[in-house]
């Protein structure tokens, strides 16, 4: 009986291509400082999530001005 080949996922920063298991603390990335790049590249706004605004934020804020 031979073992599973582990689930292989490309690293998101440099696309080298690592094992998706947990022998591999960093995944999905392949190591600590694609990791680290990628956590300084949100902290720094680089990426960002965009939502639509939503009226009922702007109704609260006219209520407590």
């Amino acid at each position: 009986m031979s073992a599973a080949k582990p689930l292989m996922v490309t690293c998101p920063h440099c696309k080298k291509t690592s094992a998706w298991n947990s022998k591999n603390p960093y995944r999905p990335f392949c190591c600590e400082r694609c990791k680290m790049i990628d956590l300084g590249k949100w902290a720094n706004e680089e990426y960002r999530v965009e939502l639509a605004p939503d009226q009922q934020d702007f109704l609260e804020d006219a209520h407590q001005a």
